[in-house]
């Protein structure tokens, strides 16, 4: 940031026990962990910062939400610098989304297990470089139903849990037809590119074995079926495009079904993963 505006943090940075010698306030770029919410990092990095300025409150807001199951760039505002929050969840962000094929999950991704199975005929990598241009662009976009859009004043997730625990109690499947109650939004997708393409997903079997402590082992976490074939996308889109619905989208232009498998953001307004910082190491810079 500018000396005119909010201080960026970065490694090593050293910040003074005096919120007054930040009248912009504070930025933090932070990588999300995987299975932490939101909420839960903002309420770590503020009891940090209210220690760290002998503050009993002290305002701390993020700069938009990322789904439990994903990582990557998650902006704090610190202070005055809350005042910008809104400016910067209206910017354009990008993500590298893995997208499983042939099946559905009731959430899009893996918070919950997969609900129905589809055939994998069309399912192909070429396919899929055919289909990509054709979600680029202004298009109108149906969010999932576990989503906090609202259905007549009350939240889709809440009517979305008592669907899914009806499924489960009756033996049937979860109505996805459900969130054809929600309104269309009107976003943009800037670009879309194809990473990377996977025959199926025993490539999941290599990845590190994650560090699940006792706030993350509160979010539920399906295994990809190794049967299913993946690809990993870079997308760029605007504010209020939900990536879970993209996935399912392209899943039905497959004549499938999908779900997100992963999800990291790497940009949002102007700032880079390469700025971030993890949780441990931007709470660590109220420590010393």
């Amino acid at each position: 940031m500018t000396n005119s505006g909010p201080i960026l943090l970065r490694r090593g940075h050293i910040i003074t026990d005096n919120i007054e010698d930040y009248p912009e306030g504070l930025v933090l770029a932070v990588d999300k962990p995987y299975r932490w919410t939101s909420a839960d990092v903002i309420r770590k990095l503020k009891w940090a910062a209210c220690r760290h300025f002998h503050k009993k409150n002290l305002k701390v807001g993020h700069a938009g939400t990322l789904d439990p199951l994903a990582t990557g760039l998650l902006l704090v505002c610190i202070g005055k610098a809350t005042r910008l929050a809104q400016s910067f969840q209206h910017s354009d962000k990008q993500y590298v989304a893995g997208v499983a094929f042939g099946a559905t999950t009731p959430s899009y991704d893996r918070e919950k297990a997969v609900d129905r199975r589809f055939g994998l005929d069309g399912v192909r990598e070429d396919r899929l470089r055919e289909i990509l241009p054709e979600f680029v662009g202004e298009q109108w976009q149906v969010a999932p139903l576990f989503s906090a859009k609202s259905v007549d004043g009350v939240r889709a997730y809440e009517l979305a849990r008592k669907a899914y625990r009806d499924a489960e109690r009756g033996g049937g499947e979860f109505d996805h037809s459900a969130s054809e109650l929600l309104s269309r939004q009107w976003i943009r997708i800037s670009s879309l590119e194809l990473l990377a393409w996977h025959c199926d997903a025993s490539f999941l079997r290599c990845a590190a074995p994650e560090q699940v402590s006792e706030r993350s082992a509160r979010i539920n976490v399906v295994p990809v079926p190794e049967d299913l074939p993946c690809a990993d996308i870079r997308i760029d889109c605007s504010k209020g495009t939900y990536i879970r619905a993209l996935a399912r989208d392209l899943g039905e232009a497959m004549g499938s079904g999908a779900f997100l498998y992963s999800l990291r953001r790497t940009r949002n307004a102007g700032f880079s993963i390469e700025d971030s910082l993890s949780l441990d190491e931007a709470a660590g810079l109220f420590r010393e």
